[in-house]
């Protein structure tokens, strides 16, 4: 029942942010922001691929598939989600009003809720992403729900974070997406030229330290009740 309420809770977030980002453009006479849509979309991305990742490899090995291509294929989903994630958090990052437009009659109240829906949103998306992951993880490695309070898992959890904060630093600060993967060596070396920049490299260290302890401490929050009554059912 608490999965299910945390769940119906995301969803209704998500849902909300939507609402008000297109509700906003016909009730105040403004246009439609797409950018804000087209980020909402990026950040439940994740947890779409994990899920038709999963149900593929379960399809695979059902199917009688050699163990190495389940888990070539594990891996290559994990691989894909892990490049995705940081779109899920990269929503705090829109916790501003660079949208409102001088002559515009929004209130600002609205956008400040607004806004506010997008980053918790993207909070929330970011923290059931991880969720999910340790769940499967336990599933892999041991299927007891015990390994959940494991330290392996804190740890792993811990790195997750870190690496998708450190992610959403890159998009936020040298717009690199996801799909720039695909062109690895020119994205090492975007990434290398930005780092080399006078204090850029403790600027990213700082950023990506404190994102992740802020998701960390989400995550304690919000979904540590979540793995308290996973383990007890278990």
């Amino acid at each position: 029942m608490l999965l299910q309420d945390t769940v119906l809770g995301i969803v209704g977030m998500n849902a909300l942010a939507v609402l008000l980002v297109i509700a906003r453009a016909p009730v105040f006479g403004t246009t439609l922001y797409r950018p804000m849509l087209l980020n909402v979309g990026l950040s439940i991305a994740p947890v779409v691929v994990l899920g038709v990742g999963v149900l593929a490899v379960g399809v695979l090995l059902a199917a009688g598939a050699p163990r190495g291509v389940g888990v070539a294929a594990e891996v290559l989903v994990v691989l894909v989600w892990l490049l995705l994630l940081p779109n899920a958090g990269y929503l705090v990052t829109e916790l501003n009003q660079s949208h409102r437009k001088p002559g515009e009659r929004v209130p600002e109240w609205y956008d400040i809720l607004l806004v506010l829906s997008l980053a918790v949103s993207g909070v929330l998306n970011m923290l059931i992403n991880v969720f999910f992951v340790q769940l499967a993880y336990v599933a892999l490695r041991s299927n007891d729900v015990d390994m959940l309070l494991s330290a392996e898992v804190r740890w792993l959890t811990v790195a997750v974070l870190l690496l998708a904060a450190f992610g959403i630093y890159l998009g936020r600060n040298i717009r690199v997406n996801s799909w720039d993967v695909l062109r690895p060596w020119r994205l090492v070396a975007r990434i290398v030229a930005h780092l080399r920049g006078p204090g850029r490299l403790a600027q990213a260290a700082g950023f990506t330290v404190v994102c992740g302890a802020f998701f960390g401490l989400m995550h304690l929050v919000v979904i540590g009740p979540l793995v308290g009554a996973v383990v007890a059912l278990g």
